[in-house]
């Protein structure tokens, strides 16, 4: 074999092509072949890649400044995408200590994020933290102090009291109205720390400051401590509001941010009022937040006036204040749809609670096309609520358009509002029975279905009164599918089955498919049956005999063999009793004025703006370890 022979051999293997060798070289000799298998190994033995974090430990620990700086913003940048950078910490740690504000922020950032993984690495960057306290650049000290009650590592707890000290007594007011949210981080991760220290009774003393902005943090920090004390089961009332701080509160509230108002705000809701004038006061120093462009602080000042104004005895004031909710409530409608629902869920709270306040607003709640649905059927429910007889038309024409929209859910809710409007007002009754009747003359399946529905709370609302609508009803009989909707028509055939000559034939259909029925609808066609055996016996007893057959031996539901058997007793051994039973006058149904027990509405009232107002229960039942269940709740209610 010649020496270019191999040099080609011995090229093609370091250059890693994937080009075929030709099987003429597959028969070379065993020196070249071993030649070649030594150049392919020596490849393999290469040093591997460097990876991204080495390069980067390399720029975190370059001599140019800007280099660093520059890997520092690539570490931040791999950490928001969730790339694991913990590996850094000793390299980031270096360049803490510069004059640089961005960097050390960065810096700051990157130790928060990765504080609880690396507690003893953290414990270097001490120094630097306190040194930084006494910085010069008041921002310098505030991030400082903000940094270390953020980073929640048992071991530098104990360095953070002396800076902490140092901070709420800071010359300046931004320093200290971070320090003061400091305390409260503190007080979460180690309480005995803050009460041997005096804190609370620096923050306390910190209420009188000149700066608004100190004193709404330090609002802020007081009441999440106070919140904190009570759910650990301390008694110990840690924020107490007296005349003094009373007033120290409302001079600052005109003064601060949104976020400190809210906090004021919800100061101001706990405070127990002495008097009738008190509570006046409070209220008219509170009426003129309603004007502010945050939402949050438009339902934290709804939330105090509605907690003050039960200690109101003027009824002018009382008016003056009601009418004084209300365009800012309506202007929370102009918001994104999020924050439009929150909103609805607490206007349907507190229109339970007071039903005048938006009572000339209903067009406010009419629905646009581009509604999202949780929306929309908020409007419905608090439009429902709103109905009077001044207004019920234009409803009723809303409504109506509302029921040949294309998402079938809405039209069915909108149908189900025609009815509850129809047993809210009297005087509209025959109005929505109308409306109903065009709407069943759609013939569109889900339509027809829910008027059917609908039409059966009506007869129960005003028995005797719509009989002229029964032969629509029971023409529609083949476009019932729902089961909800075939037991409401059975409902109505049996309850005036005296009225409809046909009535057995209609019963008799569903009797021929009974066992293929779901068990609502079984349920329903055996009290038709015997409704209708007890008004005309002779002519449908071998209807009820049979429908009592089917049901005690081919049923399989425990609860309609035992009803069937209960008919079957009663009709066999006292048919008086028996119509006594089955034919008893039942009272008209109403709409309730509130969906929330008085007890229960009032404990809301007192959270509107937080979780509790938008899911329409108290807090117990959703946060913290103790929540407590549906049968608690109710027994609460009731009390």
């Amino acid at each position: 074999m010649s020496y270019r022979t191999i040099c080609c051999e011995l090229t093609l293997a370091s250059s890693h092509t994937a080009r075929p060798i030709p099987d003429s070289h597959l028969a070379c000799s065993p020196i070249i072949l071993r030649t070649r298998f030594t150049v392919l190994m020596s490849n393999f033995r290469a040093p591997p890649r460097k990876g991204e974090n080495f390069e980067l430990a390399a720029d975190l620990n370059s001599e140019y400044k800007e280099k660093r700086k520059d890997a520092i913003k690539r570490v931040i940048a791999n950490m928001t995408v969730q790339k694991d950078v913990s590996g850094l910490f000793p390299d980031v740690l270096k360049n803490m200590q510069t004059d640089d504000l961005e960097q050390k922020k960065l810096v700051y950032l990157y130790l928060m994020n990765y504080a609880k993984t690396q507690p003893e690495l953290v414990i270097l960057a001490v120094n630097t933290f306190v040194k930084d306290t006494d910085d010069p650049n008041p921002l310098v000290r505030a991030l400082a102090i903000r940094t270390m009650g953020c980073l929640r590592a048992e071991k530098i707890i104990d360095y953070l009291c002396d800076p902490l000290q140092k901070c709420l007594r800071d010359e300046n007011p931004y320093v200290r109205k971070t320090a003061a949210l400091c305390v409260a981080k503190l007080y979460d991760l180690k309480p005995e720390l803050v009460q041997e220290n005096g804190f609370l009774e620096t923050l306390r003393d910190m209420i009188a400051d000149s700066n608004p902005m100190v004193v709404a943090n330090t609002v802020a920090a007081l009441s999440d401590i106070h919140n904190a004390a009570v759910a650990s089961g301390s008694n110990e009332d840690i924020f107490v509001i007296t005349g003094g701080v009373l007033q120290k509160l409302l001079i600052a509230l005109n003064e601060c941010s949104e976020w400190g108002r809210v906090a004021i705000l919800g100061a101001l809701s706990r405070y127990e009022t002495a008097d009738e004038r008190e509570s006046e006061h409070i209220c008219e120093r509170v009426v003129p937040q309603l004007q502010h462009a945050n939402a949050s602080v438009v339902l934290a000042a709804v939330k105090a006036i509605m907690i003050h104004i039960r200690h109101v005895q003027t009824e002018n004031l009382i008016k003056q204040l009601v009418r004084k909710m209300a365009p800012p409530l309506v202007t929370l409608l102009s918001n994104p749809p999020e924050v439009q629902w929150v909103a609805l869920r607490n206007i349907n709270l507190l229109l339970q609670k007071r039903p005048d306040i938006l009572s000339s607003e209903m067009r406010v709640f009419f629905c646009k096309y581009n509604d999202p649905l949780y929306v929309k059927v908020e409007k419905l429910d608090i439009m429902v609520r709103l109905a009077g007889e001044n207004n019920v038309d234009a409803l009723l024409s809303e409504l109506k358009e509302y029921a040949s929209e294309v998402d079938v859910d809405f039209v069915r809710r909108s149908i189900k509002a025609i009815g509850q409007t129809a047993i809210k007002i009297d005087e509209a009754a025959e109005r929505c029975v109308n409306v109903l009747l065009e709407l069943i003359g759609t013939r569109v399946s889900y339509v027809v279905q829910e008027a059917v529905v609908v039409m059966k709370d009506i007869f129960r609302k005003y028995p005797s009164t719509y009989e002229g609508v029964i032969p629509t009803l029971c023409a529609n009989l083949d476009e019932l599918d729902e089961p909800e909707a075939k037991a409401s028509l059975i409902w109505i055939i049996g309850e005036y089955a005296n009225k409809i000559d046909n009535a057995d034939e209609l019963l008799g259909i569903f009797v021929d498919t009974f066992t293929e029925e779901s068990y609502p609808v079984q349920l329903q066609t055996l009290t038709a049956v015997v409704k209708l055996f007890l008004r005309k016996p002779d002519t449908s007893q071998g209807l009820v005999q049979r429908v009592l057959n089917t049901a005690t031996k081919d049923c399989d539901s425990p609860d309609v063999r035992d009803r069937a058997y209960i008919y079957w007793r009663l009709l066999s051994t006292d048919p008086g009793a028996a119509k006594n039973v089955v034919l008893a006058h039942r009272p008209p149904i109403s709409l309730p004025r509130t969906t929330i027990a008085p007890a229960l509405l009032e404990e809301l009232i007192g959270e509107v703006s937080s979780l509790a107002s938008v899911y329409h229960k108290p807090e117990e039942t959703f946060v913290g370890r103790g929540r407590i269940g549906a049968d608690s709740l109710s027994k609460r209610a009731g009390e």
